[in-house]
């Protein structure tokens, strides 16, 4: 799809700031993954701070300024969303995934704020419309940061826990928790992988497009989507599917790199 339009569209709404440094694409349409009901999604990053008019609404964030103005409208039988990001305050996001803080301080769940993860794993995927050369450098500024490293900790440390609440249930008897714990410990193993292979995102809806444009080694897309989808699961021997996914979360753990 051509996006060259953006830029006139939010031109026309009084929606491009005069001091816009770059605008990009995101998300299924940056991709090629739409269907004819998805958004149109962009970021536009501005030197100084752009309110958005009186449309829009703010997305709070722990950074200075503490949020992201958002303007939502329909055009041409698409939604349009865009979300508003100052450049001093990308510098911030940059500075949380750093390898300075990341040694200093490998505590990763309440690193970043969803809005911020979200805005770095779609920079490595957008398509600019203006500004292409802050893209390239944000882009190898993450490329050089401790991010992927930060994800696929996230990731691991999850599935430890998750594993080892799976084979406690499962000893206990109680084997609908463990399918459940089991399940639940397999999709965190299936996203660090993929964060392994530089292919991010938290929605699970494109958890199997994602596999497929990673092709990891570790294991085919026909095994990965029959674990994925439960297909081998017998509700007369819960035990075997249960221990089979917790046998290859742990081989992910162990070569999946950090």
């Amino acid at each position: 799809m051509n996006f060259e339009h953006c830029p006139l569209v939010l031109a026309d709404r009084d929606l491009l700031p005069d001091d816009a440094l770059s605008v990009f694409v995101v998300g299924s349409m940056a991709r090629g993954w739409a269907t004819d009901a998805s958004d149109i999604d962009l970021v536009v990053v501005t030197g100084e701070r752009f309110e958005g008019g009186e449309k829009a609404f703010s997305l709070d964030v722990p950074l200075r300024p503490g949020s992201l103005p958002t303007v939502a409208f329909d055009h041409d039988g698409r939604r349009w969303e865009i979300r508003y990001w100052q450049d001093s305050q990308v510098d911030q996001v940059f500075e949380k995934v750093g390898w300075d803080a990341f040694e200093a301080d490998r505590k990763v769940g309440d690193r970043l704020v969803e809005a911020e993860q979200l805005f770095l794993e779609r920079l490595v995927s957008c398509v600019p419309v203006r500004g292409e050369d802050w893209v390239a450098n944000r882009r190898e500024q993450l490329s050089g940061s401790a991010f992927r490293s930060l994800l696929v900790m996230q990731g691991l440390t999850k599935v430890d826990a998750k594993t080892r609440t799976a084979l406690a249930q499962l000893a206990a008897g109680d084997v609908e928790s463990a399918t459940l714990s089991a399940r639940d410990a397999f999709g965190w193993a299936m996203d660090a992988l993929l964060h392994g292979h530089d292919e991010h995102g938290a929605l699970v809806k494109w958890r199997a497009r994602r596999f497929r444009a990673a092709g990891p080694d570790l294991l085919t897309f026909d095994e990965y989507w029959a674990l994925e989808t439960m297909r081998d699961y017998d509700p007369d021997d819960p035990g075997d599917w249960i221990r089979r996914v917790v046998a290859l979360c742990k081989k992910v753990s162990m070569e999946v790199e950090i």
